[in-house]
């Protein structure tokens, strides 16, 4: 998938409430919309390299999207918009490029399910349980080629993960699709020191017939796609 605009290069300067980042361009500081709830652990070096996209939508209050950063430690560049994800996964269901889902003909996104929730997306096809399919992003990494998740304590990631576990106990099939953006690592771990009781309910969700997938992402500064399977 290739990024809607050029991406600006620049110097991360700092982040704040949230969804703000300055960032230093060749003209000047400008504020830039950070797409990332998460605590981005690792990735908020002052000076570090990152690429911001650009848009010309007047209503827009930010003109700038914070798009990647260059990992200085590994020199990989990572991807920190939490919105491509699912978008790169979609892609790839339409296209058949993930192997695991190719007998699924029909997809639905954002069905509701659970306590409240909304699954990412229903693969349905024809005399086969439906597959319940939730996408989580990951962008932090122990730098010696481990992606990690959670980055910090997630109550609504461990709400998700219960709410797989009672999909495959009444007998659909339930798959936790983590997405990698970053080229970095060849293994996925849970990040127990973290958050220890969302590694406790994804050993149960294993338990209970809860499938597991990782990919990592091939990212240059035009373009962003789903890589290669890894082990967890």
């Amino acid at each position: 998938m290739n990024f809607n605009s050029k991406l600006i290069k620049g110097l991360f300067i700092r982040r704040y409430k949230r969804f703000f980042a300055d960032v230093q361009l060749e003209n000047g500081i400008v504020t830039a919309h950070c797409p990332n709830t998460g605590s981005m652990k690792g990735l908020l070096n002052k000076n570090d390299t990152v690429w911001l996209s650009e848009t010309n939508n007047p209503k827009r209050k930010l003109k700038y999207t914070w798009e990647l950063v260059k990992d200085n430690k590994t020199n990989s560049l990572v991807g920190i918009n939490t919105h491509l994800p699912n978008k790169l996964v979609y892609d790839s269901l339409l296209n058949n490029k993930i192997e695991e889902f190719n007998i699924y003909d029909n997809i639905k996104k954002e069905v509701p399910y659970g306590n409240n929730s909304r699954i990412d997306f229903l693969l349905e096809g024809k005399k086969i349980s439906p597959c319940y399919l939730e996408v989580k992003n990951v962008h932090f990494s122990d730098g010696y080629g481990i992606a990690k998740f959670p980055d910090a304590i997630t109550s609504r990631g461990l709400k998700h993960l219960h709410e797989l576990i009672e999909v495959a106990n009444n007998g659909y099939r339930a798959v936790m699709l983590y997405l990698i953006q970053r080229e970095d690592c060849n293994r996925f771990a849970l990040a127990d020191d973290i958050d220890p009781e969302y590694c406790k309910v994804f050993n149960e969700a294993l338990k209970n017939g809860v499938e597991v997938l990782c990919f990592s992402c091939k990212i240059s500064t035009s373009s962003i796609s789903i890589g290669d399977k890894i082990k967890f």
